[in-house]
């Protein structure tokens, strides 16, 4: 018989740092899935197979349909797949923001001493504090989104659809979800500044993450008081530079490749807008004002790219995070310089981190490969190629696209069976917390014994 205290260590030895999230989205997932079977959710009801897959969609703010979310589901479908939208996407800037401030940085890819310095001076490093600020900037995020998109949908709809549609698209924006109640997401608002920019924006700060917006904020405050120090941890430097690279890629790589193709009839001011539009939500949040299908097959594969990367550690972003593609970056250079050792803006990083990071990028690209060979099977089978001309790609896109968490799709998801439904089901939870349980796992035993000890100072406090 076991008695309280060794029942309490084997409940702490199953929930641990490695455990809790996968636990915590697996409920998550189950919740979603049983309301979303309910009748009142849909018409027709609908099958265990797609509120599944609906349900981990919205759970893991991947953004991937099987059915119309503004025409199959009720209010009440929608209501359920909007909460799973706003708890998924909290729920994973808490855990990993959590997991670089108690486990020294584990997503950051920058030295512990770096973060000290800028997070442990005030009272965010307690959990109660760190949620409860998670809560403010979400809220307020995505209630001036919502104010600003009012403006545009009060113009279209009645007041009540209107507000509903702009809070509906505002939590999936920012939660990085790409869910949309419109049957085409954005085509038609291409030629919309207000819109495409609201969205550009809701979907920026939260593909940047927790910590980037907090040191932001700091550094404003402090702009104000000249006798306070002004300076961004590397973790910050690292995400800030790295964004606007990627954006910048996307954009010009997009408006290159598009240029007589999807953006052909559009004016000079609304290709670059849409460009810059598609470069900010391939990288992660699956809304679109074109139609993937009928692009070149080199933007599918810039997509491809942009989407494996994905957004920034500590976000609502899924992907290999920006911050692996960093370490990357400064490994390359320095083993052509013939240096050994890694460093980013001055500051070396230890092989713990380099490794880590090439152990993010080998295992996804391992995950990525098995998943679409599963995909192609249980979709082509054993047909020659020539029977199946072009559907690698989209099967592919569709495979990096729920790994990334990103949403966007060549019109491959409504036409899966049901077995490529659950590959890319678990796909899109392998993506949401794979890469984040694999490198919680590789933490030495000291290092989960502090998580603990700051865990219980924590709860203490």
């Amino acid at each position: 018989m076991l008695t309280g205290s060794s029942s309490t260590k084997q409940r702490r030895r199953f929930v641990n740092p490695v455990s809790l999230p996968v636990l915590t989205f697996t409920g998550l997932i189950i919740i979603g899935t049983t309301l979303l079977m309910l009748p009142v959710a849909a018409d027709p009801p609908l099958t265990t197979i797609d509120a599944l897959f609906t349900a981990t969609s919205a759970a893991c703010v991947t953004g991937l349909v099987v059915v119309d979310t503004g025409s199959r589901l009720s209010l009440f479908g929608q209501l359920v797949v909007l909460l799973l939208i706003e708890c998924g996407g909290l729920g994973i800037i808490t855990f990993s923001t959590v997991f670089i401030l108690l486990l020294g940085g584990r997503f950051s890819l920058a030295s512990r001493s770096v973060i000290q310095d800028t997070f442990t001076h005030g009272p965010d490093t307690r959990l109660t504090s760190l949620v409860r600020h998670v809560v403010m900037f979400t809220l307020i995020l995505e209630t001036v989104g919502a104010a600003l998109l009012f403006i545009r949908f009060s113009t279209m709809y009645p007041p009540g659809k209107a507000l509903y549609y702009s809070i509906f698209h505002a939590i999936s924006a920012f939660c990085n979800a790409g869910f949309s109640l419109h049957a085409e997401s954005f085509m038609n608002f291409k030629n919309d500044p207000l819109v495409n920019l609201t969205l550009c924006g809701l979907i920026i700060t939260g593909g940047l993450g927790f910590l980037v917006l907090v040191e932001l904020k700091r550094l404003y405050l402090r702009s104000r008081n000249p006798r306070q120090p002004r300076r961004l941890s590397v973790h910050s430097k690292l995400v800030l530079s790295l964004s606007f690279l990627l954006l910048t890629v996307g954009t010009v790589g997009f408006m290159l490749f598009e240029w007589h193709v999807s953006l052909a009839e559009l004016s000079l001011p609304a290709k670059f807008m849409t460009s810059f539009f598609q470069s900010v939500t391939m990288r992660t949040a699956g809304f679109n004002t074109l139609d993937f299908s009928k692009m070149a097959g080199l933007t599918l594969i810039l997509t491809i790219s942009l989407m494996f990367v994905g957004a920034a550690s500590g976000s609502t972003g899924g992907g290999i995070k920006a911050n692996t593609l960093g370490v990357l970056f400064a490994l390359s250079r320095s083993r052509l310089r013939g240096e050994e050792t890694v460093s980013i803006f001055r500051r070396t990083l230890s092989p713990a981190v380099v490794g880590r990071a090439i152990a993010v990028f080998a295992v996804s690209i391992v995950v990525i490969h098995l998943a679409t060979l599963s995909l192609m099977a249980a979709e082509l089978g054993f047909s020659p190629h020539s029977a199946n001309s072009g559907r690698f790609l989209e099967l592919l896109f569709e495979v990096v696209s729920a790994f990334g968490t990103v949403g966007l799709s060549v019109v491959a998801t409504p036409t899966l069976s049901s077995a490529g439904k659950l590959i890319i089901v678990a796909v899109m939870f392998t993506g949401r917390l794979g890469p984040l349980s694999i490198a919680l796992g590789l933490f030495s035993r000291e290092r989960r014994a502090r998580f603990r000890y700051a865990e219980e100072n924590v709860m203490i406090g």
